[in-house]
């Protein structure tokens, strides 16, 4: 069984009922009898209370009474966010009781303020409020409005946070002297909302807001709007029109009247600036521009300490770090396909020079316990492990169809975009990475900006072992094997020419050392060029919100930090200190970060949180020549 729809008038007398305005310490009783003339009297003198002195024992004075009222320790007081006219009534229900009947509040009230009461009825009993002039119905469940129940005194009609979907039935019977219409946060929608908006609906208006809505067609709706000759104030921000690169400029110029756009005041020189601009509308691109940059990654760790050195025989242990952020695309994929990413970070294999035998052994494990807890969960490690290691990371002679058939296997929020740029690890990573989007679908566009993007760290970890050699037995094999064979004989040959000098004899010492080193060399150049690679394990350092409703609200760009925690500890540290005092080759950088560990272990270490910036802008036009360039598609 359905509820019955509350109304207005319902809401209205129940607000009055709470307000206790017949009970005390208000209204009439025993504790103000005597103030009041006997009730056998019928004549006007009935609402004229009794002197003070006459007040009889046992009753209250009008002082007292109004200090129970009044006084924010009492138990009558009014709650705390009440309106003035609450207080009012309180006040005059203690000193003119009689006064408060019907026909009083149907001429009283000038205001109406029925807000987030799940009121989804406006019904013909308002029309009994001969005076009003102002209605706010903000957040409730009114889906259409009959305007035959608006009193056609109203000047300001507030409809904020409904569930409105088009302004038709508004127009049926407006309200002729209706100055102010609100109808923010609703669900308007559609092209023939612009039909909505002219001066045969609305001949006196003078301020519009229609912002959050699901607006698309600017040209439509700037050509309605021009009708309105007395329109000085308009907001439209949080529809997707406004997203659009020439959108205040094409407003502007096509409202010559127009005051205040988006809560800006217009200016002379924005007029100036955008002049002509309207008369392109043919040209008008419907489509949004988004820049996204990322600056600098703080406080990534260095995994690679924390692994055992590769012996002859491998694994070599490649680690990387890239960032991903989740991006909106259209309904037809004609989004980026590489959006997501904004900087991969791609750290060397570790070197096979031991870090020495002064460093205990347990603070690398330690290490190990302390940067797994400061990790990802172990639930959404191993569901990223699983999804990476379903397919190899694809090498850059893969094909692009190749590519396309491993892509899907992978999560697409962890892929890292083909363009990132690629910087070696250190403590402070500047990647200067930009990437534009441009996105035709503006209602999807919106609710993205309305949910926000999040922002991801992902550790990439690659296992590479030597190339498996064929087996003796194989006739390939021995093709190869006396292909090898003859091909050494004739190297010992040619050897053996360059050890004789000119005068025949063999030479010794350091001519014997450099070829034998030249053949070290290239033979560890063949290991590392056939090295085969494990598929990669995702791991996720750090994941983030980015708020993006800013941009619907008229800033210009978001530009934030995001924190994502804590991931380095001082044994991690340590161990990093540790390996590049090794890499140094001068006693003086070795002497630096001798002093760096002392400083670590004698102050309160504390690691530097993983964070990276990042700046996502809404492309706008800031004069007719840029919108104009920007116009067409």
């Amino acid at each position: 069984m359905e509820t019955p729809a509350l109304t207005v008038s319902a809401a209205v007398w129940e607000h009055l009922r709470k307000l206790c305005l017949h009970e005390f310490p208000c209204g009439t009783g025993s504790w103000n009898k005597s103030r009041f003339l006997p009730q056998t009297y019928r004549a006007w003198r009935e609402l004229i209370p009794r002197e003070e002195d006459a007040v009889g024992p046992g009753e209250e004075t009008v002082d007292a009474l109004l200090g129970l009222v009044c006084s924010p320790h009492s138990p009558w007081a009014l709650l705390e966010g009440s309106s003035a006219e609450d207080r009012f009534l309180r006040e005059l229900a203690i000193q003119n009781p009689l006064m408060l009947k019907d026909s009083f509040f149907y001429t009283y009230f000038r205001s109406l303020r029925v807000v987030d009461k799940q009121v989804s009825l406006v019904d013909k009993d308002l029309l009994k409020f001969v005076k009003l002039e102002e209605l706010v119905l903000s957040a409730n469940q009114i889906k259409e409005i009959d305007t035959t129940n608006l009193p056609p005194t109203l000047k300001v009609l507030e409809l904020y946070g409904n569930k409105m979907t088009s302004m038709e039935c508004l127009c049926s019977h407006p309200p002729p002297r209706l100055q102010h219409l609100g109808l923010g946060h609703n669900k308007l929608l559609g092209p023939l909302e612009s039909l909505y908006v002219t001066s045969d609906y609305w001949p006196n208006l003078i301020s519009l807001d229609l912002s959050f809505n699901d607006l698309t067609d600017l040209q439509g709706m700037v050509s309605g709007l021009r009708m309105l000759q007395r329109l000085r104030l308009l907001v439209l921000q949080g529809n997707p029109l406004a997203l659009v690169p020439c959108y205040r400029g094409f407003i502007i110029d096509g409202l010559s009247g127009l005051c205040v756009l988006d809560d800006i005041t217009v200016a002379p020189s924005e007029k100036h600036l955008f002049r002509g601009l309207s008369h392109s509308g043919d040209l008008l691109a419907h489509e949004a521009r988004l820049v996204v940059t990322v600056g600098h990654v703080r406080g990534v760790l260095d995994s690679s300490v924390l692994g055992p050195e590769p012996g002859p025989q491998g694994p070599f242990i490649a680690y990387s770090y890239y960032v991903t952020y989740e991006f909106v695309e259209d309904e037809e994929g004609e989004g980026d396909e590489y959006g997501r990413v904004l900087a991969e970070i791609v750290k060397p294999p570790p070197s096979t020079e031991q870090l020495g035998e002064d460093i205990p052994k347990e603070p690398i494990k330690e290490a190990e316990d302390s940067v797994g807890s400061g990790l990802a969960s172990q639930s959404q490690s191993r569901e990223l492990e699983e999804s990476g290691a379903s397919a190899p990371l694809p090498r850059p002679m893969d094909s692009a169809e190749e590519q396309a058939k491993l892509r899907p296997r992978l999560d697409p929020r962890l892929w890292p975009s083909p363009g990132t740029v690629r910087k070696p690890w250190s403590d402070v990573i500047p990647c200067n990475y930009e990437m534009q989007h441009v996105l035709k679908d503006l209602v999807r566009l919106k609710a993205f900006l309305l949910s926000g993007t999040t922002v991801t760290i992902v550790e990439e970890k690659i296992l590479s072992w030597p190339a498996v050699p064929p087996s003796p037995n194989s006739p390939s094999a021995a093709k190869k094997g006396k292909g090898e064979k003859d091909k050494k004989g004739k190297e010992k040959d040619k050897e053996e020419k360059n050890k004789k000098g000119k005068d025949g004899k063999d030479k010794a010492g350091k001519g014997e050392k450099e070829p034998a080193k030249e053949q070290k060399g290239s033979k560890k150049k063949e290991l590392r060029k056939d090295l085969r690679q494990d598929p990669p394990v995702l791991r996720v350092l750090g994941s983030g919100p980015v708020d993006l409703e800013p941009l619907l609200s008229g800033e210009p760009f978001v530009s934030t930090v995001c924190n994502l925690g804590v991931v380095r500890t001082l044994e991690t540290d340590r161990l990093t200190l540790y390996r590049d005092s090794k890499k140094k080759k001068s006693e003086k950088a070795k002497n630096e970060i001798r002093k760096s560990l002392v400083l670590v272990y004698e102050s309160d270490y504390r690691p530097d949180p993983l964070t990276v910036e990042i700046q996502i802008q809404l492309i706008q036009g800031h004069s007719t020549e840029e919108a104009l360039r920007m116009l067409v598609p």
